[in-house]
């Protein structure tokens, strides 16, 4: 079939998206190709949703054995979508036939090629968030933003920067000459060419099917690889409509559509282990679980694996002039999206003598009642509160929800919500726990204190420290223990920020100071904020940075004499 797409349609049309990427990668200034309104758009998108339902997702990509689907949305909805089942011994090989042709493509048009995808995506952000919504248990808006132009975000931001580490090295012949004295000089032309490892696994997670996903999706396409989209059993609907969209512009730009595809997998089948020791499997990236990161990371061996896991989020709560900016904005963190996000607070360290604020001393008592008023405040209106908290994702949350009381002293009690729109739906309003955080209780490698694991969800705890000193000690033994993808702290004393911020330095910390307005510890923005670091046991990579891309691809130099 000819390409539809051609190069320079490609470059007329996304070339200065690609450039402006680029300049907000090297600047951090703020920047955003998608809008983020859902007026923005020609249509809400629940139309397109509803012919899904009930329907085989068909994505014509070969090695079809059966056909396998059972998702089923956090608000009650059975979605009874199907779709193509793998026979890896087909499809992977099917793969692989199409690259030879994307890497002589070279890494712009790869670039645009994915500009291109994304914004197709992009014109189908209401479908997408509608998908979102009823595979993760988001409320709409908050799907509609982080599952559509956030993810796609991310998504570009990838390819920039794929882009970028592959025009480090000069494209075409590069003339060599070596001077010998009186004899001719030693010449050589050289060229450099920037070679795939190959086919690349991208393993969804449940939450965030499209802004953990689109990354790696995008940093291995960028870059030359094949990719297979291994969704969350729960999660499908997402990653599939990403990957027909991708298989369609594919073909259109005149490449194998067959470098994107997809890997459903039958209940319980298990099927990313199978894959992620398969020889064709170079890449990895994968969201979810501390225990499973662990498994790829010992045993893909083959494979470059990129992991996001889990993390103990920590906030240091010294002191601030704020106290009711202070107590917005944790209160708001720990209800959106009922915490089920990687990046939510989990401990708050507060001195057990209480802080000082600009309405007032408090004591560490009032400091945990207040932020649960503050809580409760926000979420009092039940239709405030189930467009912030969403819906449980799993029945895993509400079991370590219901066994939090058990932990300590509730300062703030979990209520159930209904949603009127979803009678099925499980919404819950976060829980504040009292914990107990002298030396005693966390010192010494078999201590039992439940703050020192991950507790996904609406679950925080109120710390009680004997001294922000040892508050930032627990800080620094949690992080290096247990990894954390966010930090945060309040304080008015440049002594003890610059200590959080030593602290942070040493164990590889992405930090959040003060934070009292619209921007909360918990978000980050594409093209400026690192997601993640790398450098602690909460994520082997950052979200996006060089090093998530550099190593997708190696550079093979062919010599020739001159």
């Amino acid at each position: 079939m000819a390409a539809q797409l051609s190069p320079q349609q490609l470059t007329e049309t996304h070339r200065t998206t690609l450039d402006q990427a680029l300049e907000a990668i090297r600047t951090r200034a703020y920047w955003s190709p998608h809008p983020e309104h859902p007026k923005a758009y020609e249509n809400d998108g629940k139309a397109a949703f509803d012919a899904l339902l009930g329907a085989r997702f068909d994505l014509d990509q070969p090695g079809t054995d059966d056909w396998t689907g059972a998702e089923v949305s956090p608000y009650g909805i059975e979605l009874g979508i199907t779709y193509p089942h793998p026979d890896l011994d087909v499809l992977l090989p099917a793969m692989k036939a199409g690259m030879g042709a994307w890497r002589d493509a070279g890494p712009e048009t790869r670039a645009l090629v994915c500009v291109e995808i994304l914004a197709r995506i992009g014109a189908r952000t209401p479908e997408l968030a509608h998908a979102v919504m009823h595979t993760s248990g988001q409320a709409f808006m908050m799907a509609f933003q982080a599952g559509g132009p956030h993810a796609q975000d991310r998504g570009l931001e990838a390819v920039a920067y794929a882009y970028q580490e592959q025009t480090r090295t000069p494209s075409g012949a590069a003339p060599w000459s070596k001077p010998q004295g009186k004899r001719d000089p030693l010449e050589l032309s050289k060229t450099f060419v920037p070679a795939a490892r190959g086919i690349a696994l991208m393993i969804g997670c449940n939450t965030f099917p499209t802004w953990n996903g689109y990354p790696g999706l995008f940093a291995s396409l960028a870059t030359g690889n094949a990719v297979l989209v291994k969704p969350h059993p729960r999660a499908v609907l997402p990653l599939a409509l990403t990957v027909k969209i991708a298989r369609t512009v594919l073909t259109e730009a005149g490449f194998d559509p067959n470098l994107v595809a997809l890997a459903a997998e039958r209940p319980g089948e298990g099927i990313a282990k199978t894959l992620a020791v398969r020889s064709e499997i170079k890449i990895i990236d994968y969201t979810g679980s501390t225990a499973f990161g662990d498994w790829l990371e010992a045993n893909a061996r083959q494979a470059q694996v990129y992991t996001e896991k889990a993390g103990v989020n920590t906030v240091v709560v010294d002191s601030t002039d704020d106290y009711k900016g202070m107590l917005s904005n944790l209160a708001f963190s720990l209800s959106l999206y009922s915490g089920q996000m990687c990046t939510t607070p989990q401990n708050l360290l507060i001195p057990r003598e209480g802080i000082t604020t600009d309405a007032g001393d408090k004591s560490y008592d009032e400091v945990v009642a207040d932020l649960a008023a503050s809580v409760g405040g926000l979420l009092g209106d039940d239709a405030r509160a189930n467009a912030l908290l969403g819906a449980l994702v799993n029945p895993d949350v509400k079991q370590r929800l219901d066994a939090a009381p058990g932990l300590g002293e509730v300062a703030l009690a979990s209520r159930e919500i209904s949603n009127p729109d979803f009678p099925d739906a499980v919404v819950r309003t976060p829980v504040i726990v009292k914990q107990d955080g002298a030396r005693k209780q966390w010192e010494g490698p078999d201590t039992g204190a439940a703050y020192l694991s991950e507790c996904f969800g609406p679950v925080s705890f109120a710390v009680a420290v004997d001294s922000t000193a040892d508050a930032l000690e627990l800080l620094r033994r949690t992080v290096r223990d247990k990894g954390a993808m966010t930090v945060g702290a309040y304080t008015t004393s440049r002594e003890v920020e610059r200590a959080v911020e030593e602290v942070c330095l040493e164990e590889s910390a992405q930090l959040s100071l003060n934070l009292t307005g619209g921007v909360y510890v918990n978000q980050t923005a594409a093209f400026s904020d690192f997601h993640g670091s790398g450098g602690n046991p909460a994520a082997n990579a950052a979200l996006c940075d060089a090093a998530f891309v550099a190593n997708r691809f190696r550079v093979v130099e062919v010599r020739r004499q001159a």
